[in-house]
């Protein structure tokens, strides 16, 4: 009897001992996280830049225009040029200008028209002959009031900048000056304001709420962020020294349209 019960509980005890040893065998399955575990969380397929994010475009493509300045000639005694709403000289030179590869002076040579058909000193033609020296011979003298030059690029241009020089032997200041394109002769067809400080709107061309400035030997750049256009016109009404109007050149930076 006794010999019977102990065979019971050796026998009970050996699988307790068998269970047990069950428990603490590995597993054979890998880890979810193991390299080369095809059950692992599967990585986020990446997604396609968000291109209306990125820039429309870079400056690789810009480059300085060449701009040859004249001598600087103030002479004489300096004129009262205290007029409302004036720049203030920066004292240094205009940075470059940076326009598109390709960008060039598209005026040069280029026909020219005005409101006064008779100067009073010069030739109308003297405005696009490349000559920005403020000496005689080197200027066209238009009559007093609002008078106005037009160039003929003789095709539609993208037009990047502007730069007209007015007489710069003294320090004047030209009252009323705009600048304006269009896509016809008569300025009647897609015209566009480019530049204006008429402050009173007495040229008839709306009030202008650029700012005036003394003129000097670097000229006026006006920056026309690739407007397209065939005619430029430009307008002015006088000056702080007289009622005149004196054009040296008008430089016109672009290039053609496709």
């Amino acid at each position: 009897m006794i010999k019977k019960d102990f065979d019971s509980i050796v026998r009970v005890m050996i699988c307790v001992f068998l269970a047990m040893s069950l428990c603490f065998i590995p597993s054979c399955k890998k880890s979810p996280q193991e390299p080369g575990d095809k059950t692992a969380t599967p990585t986020p397929t990446p997604t396609k830049p968000d291109v209306s994010q990125a820039p429309a475009d870079n400056n690789s493509s810009l480059v300085p225009i060449q701009i040859e300045l004249p001598k600087p000639m103030f002479v004489g005694t300096p004129q009262d040029t205290r007029v409302p709403n004036l720049e203030k000289p920066t004292g240094k030179m205009r940075p470059p200008f940076l326009a598109p590869v390709g960008t060039k002076n598209v005026a040069m040579g280029k026909s020219v028209a005005s409101s006064d058909e008779e100067p009073i000193i010069g030739e109308i033609s003297y405005i696009t002959d490349g000559d920005k020296e403020a000496a005689d011979g080197s200027y066209v003298e238009l009559g007093p009031f609002i008078q106005h030059v037009m160039i003929d690029l003789e095709a539609v241009h993208e037009i990047y900048a502007v730069v007209v020089w007015h007489y710069h032997m003294q320090a004047h200041v030209y009252f009323d000056v705009v600048v304006q394109v269009a896509d016809d002769p008569d300025f009647i067809e897609n015209v566009r304001t480019l530049f204006n400080n008429d402050i009173d709107n007495s040229a008839g061309l709306g009030v202008g709420e650029d700012m005036h400035y003394t003129e000097t030997n670097e000229g006026k750049l006006i920056d026309t962020k690739g407007v397209k256009a065939r005619y430029v016109r430009l307008y002015s009404q006088g000056n702080t020294s007289d009622d005149l109007n004196r054009y040296i050149e008008v430089e016109v930076y672009g290039r053609p349209v496709e």
